[in-house]
């Protein structure tokens, strides 16, 4: 009886709660989140990252709501009806898209894994508790990431844009924020219950990886275009339009302004919070539904497991004898090639590198060339000139440092000790092979691209000298990007971690915020002028050919002063200690 009622025991952790925490640190600590051990502070980093777009547009706001303007003398008056609302209407997109990429980044670790089938399933545990305890932890989740992406904004915003009445704007921003971001996790997760319970696990492990990357693309597009709807907001809403009451953040831009301005707020706004609510609603719904048979149909297809069949392309395999006969002339240029196209597809975090930095992209094109025009009672998406410009630096620059970006990726490398003992230091024949295959994809990519702006061009884009202009920068400017963003690499794809990766992630975003738009700029300025005359194609084909040559030669240079290195680096020090020998 002492022994039952002792302190100690009493506070130990009953098992659901064990399992609790067992999921919440498989969300954070994990190959797709982190390989190197540094979960907590890449949380951190990732965390503070994902709250700052709230703080940093209140913080804009502020100037903006406080400007001088009419007589003399008057000062700070207030700011306009529809200027307020795309203020408003940025922090509820904002949820929804940032509640979205967390649920589709973690949506291979929603479901039981193989871990949880072959370890816990092992164990004496129901099956309920497991069930209810990966749920429990579902909503820990979503509910800090709500928390993080949307805390820090409404601090600020009472000071920024002084709300007549400081209650009901603390409301309905929260309420709508939270409204919003609720329906963004739930969406997806609802639509991730609802294939695989249709499917099955077999079929929906093929299609993953693209509808994950077209929920990105679409994610990303409605954050991308909040400036072209936000001009015209007072337009689109104050039409009725259809099109306009199926896109989902004006929902809760409803809610907004509905709990905000009480009964005074706009018929529009009224009926757009009755679609909102019963939106969330329903996703909710079919979320606790569809995730049961979810659940259970992914146990079942991970016990049961399916044998892979290869299957040759009757396209592939020309094609690749084709590379090989052209441009993977030598066997460590086809061993490469090879080992690249097995690896990349097959592990889950060089995959969602590729799905992050492809919808990026893809997104980041698709605002550019879109311009909204409200004329007349119609709404009409035009292609703007300029962005169809920029769709050929904007395909390059992200192609190739997103396939950068997977290669350096710090995933499981626990094998790469064989690397090692096979070729010993990495030199240029691979790693020249790795950088030709990724301008080989951007090369192709932008040519795509190209195409694009040749064809939706109208009649500016007919002439040769544009189609022209365009093949020569896709070609150059992919070239010239892989030799930039290979210059310093001198290991094997996925196999070389690297140095300090989770201390500076601050210094990974400077090529975006500052080589990217100079890249974007330049080009744009740059194609009006080789597009003037042949000679200018010309000159600008042998100014190109000829830094390629001079970044060539310098990655030759750096990759022969690396292998003549006598002094052992981290790598090389750590590397008998990891095959279990000493010295």
């Amino acid at each position: 009886m002492l022994a039952r009622s002792s302190p100690v025991e009493a506070k130990e952790p009953t098992q659901f709660r064990v399992l609790v925490r067992h999921f919440l640190d498989r969300f954070f600590t994990n190959e797709l989140a982190s390989a190197e051990g540094d979960a907590k502070t890449r949380l951190v980093q990732v965390a503070c990252t994902v709250g700052l777009p709230g703080l940093v547009v209140a913080l804009y706001l502020y100037p903006v709501y406080h400007l001088p303007h009419g007589h003399v003398g008057k000062y700070w008056g207030p700011r306009p009806y529809w200027a307020q609302a795309g203020d408003h209407y940025f922090y509820v997109l904002y949820s929804m898209v940032a509640m979205g990429i967390v649920t589709i980044f973690e949506w291979d670790l929603l479901f039981p894994d193989l871990l949880d089938v072959f370890v816990l399933s092992s164990l004496p545990l129901r099956s309920s508790r497991m069930l209810g305890a990966r749920v429990t932890a579902i909503f820990i989740l979503m509910g800090a990431a709500l928390f993080d992406s949307n805390f820090l904004a409404p601090i600020v915003l009472p000071a920024a844009t002084d709300p007549p009445h400081l209650l009901r704007f603390w409301a309905a921003h929260l309420v709508a924020v939270a409204a919003s971001g609720i329906f963004g996790a739930a969406l997806f997760l609802a639509l991730e219950g609802i294939l695989l319970g249709l499917v099955g696990d077999r079929v929906f492990r093929k299609i993953a990886l693209w509808l994950q990357g077209l929920f990105v693309l679409l994610l990303l597009t409605l954050l991308f275009l909040y400036p072209a709807l936000c001009g015209a907001l007072g337009g689109l809403l104050d039409l009725r339009n259809r099109l306009a009451m199926c896109v989902p953040p004006f929902w809760f831009l409803g809610i907004y302004q509905r709990i905000l301005e009480g009964p005074e707020a706009l018929p529009v706004f009224v009926r757009l919070a009755r679609m909102g609510w019963a939106a969330t609603g329903i996703v909710v719904g079919l979320a606790v539904v569809s995730y049961p048979l979810a659940w259970w149909r992914k146990t079942r297809g991970l016990v049961e497991g399916g044998a892979k069949r290869e299957r040759r392309s009757r396209i592939g395999v020309p094609m690749r004898q084709a590379l090989h006969t052209t441009l993977a002339r030598t066997p460590a240029y086809r061993a490469m090639w090879q080992f690249i196209g097995q690896n990349l597809l097959r592990v889950p975090r060089y995959r969602m590198v590729l799905v992050m930095y492809g919808g990026m992209g893809a997104a980041l094109v698709l605002a550019t060339v879109t311009r909204v025009n409200v004329t007349h009672g119609r709404i009409a998406f035009v292609f703007s000139p300029e962005g169809l410009r920029a769709t050929v630096p904007i395909v390059a620059f992200w192609t190739v440092s997103g396939l950068r970006s997977t290669f350096l990726a710090p995933a499981d490398q626990r094998g790469r000790w064989i690397f090692r003992v096979i070729l010993g230091k990495a030199g240029l024949a691979e790693v020249g092979a790795a950088q030709r295959w990724v301008f080989l994809w951007s090369a192709l990519l932008s040519l795509a691209a190209a195409a694009c702006a040749w064809g939706f061009g109208g009649a500016a884009a007919r002439g040769w000298r544009f189609a022209a202009g365009q093949v020569l920068v896709a070609i150059g400017l992919s070239a010239l990007l892989a030799d930039c963003f290979f210059l310093n690499v001198k290991t094997i794809p996925f196999t070389g971690a690297r140095a300090n990766s989770a201390t500076n992630f601050a210094l990974l975003l400077i090529p975006y915020l500052g080589f990217f738009p100079a890249v974007v700029m330049f080009t744009i300025g740059l194609e009006p002028v080789i597009e003037a005359s042949a000679p200018h194609l010309a000159i600008a084909a042998g100014l190109a050919a000829t830094a390629h040559l001079g970044l060539w030669a310098m990655h030759r240079r750096g990759m022969a002063e690396y292998a003549e290195l006598i002094e052992a680096d981290e790598d090389e020090e750590e590397f008998p200690l990891r095959l279990g020998l000493r010295y």
